[in-house]
């Protein structure tokens, strides 16, 4: 497995440590990280992305207080073993729906046409991740 790799905006609206909160949630609840994966350290996190350790440290512990991250001494934070099933699709529909809303904003915004706006969502949907 690829290690993961975060995508952080600083520029976005939602704060850094929420970004990856939200995207370790997202690719747990979605099955894409299994039980016992490990998770980047803090400092490689911190220096691939120029944040401040404690930014990741924030979301490390947050995930870790959700009981989707647990720290093994030694070895850093990997997955929960009870947190790495899929969930439901409903679980996961409602991980995505901010993310849409903040999307149909931003297209609205822009005057892009819902047919433009899908056509690129269909474009971008199948592309693996960089």
């Amino acid at each position: 497995m690829d290690p993961i790799q975060f995508d952080i905006n600083p520029s976005a609206s939602i704060p850094i440590y929420k970004q990856i909160v939200l995207q370790v949630q997202r690719m747990v609840l979605g099955g894409n990280l299994a039980r016992g994966a490990d998770l980047p350290s803090v400092r490689t996190v911190a220096s691939q992305h120029a944040i401040n350790p404690m930014t990741v440290s924030k979301a490390y512990s947050q995930l870790e207080v959700m009981g989707l991250i647990q720290r093994v001494r030694g070895q850093g934070m990997i997955v929960a073993a009870t947190s790495a099933r899929p969930k439901s699709l409903k679980q996961r529909l409602e991980l995505l729906r901010p993310i849409v809303r903040s999307a149909a904003t931003h297209a609205r915004e822009l005057d892009i046409s819902l047919e433009d706006a899908i056509k690129e969502f269909k474009d971008h949907y199948g592309e693996e991740s960089k």
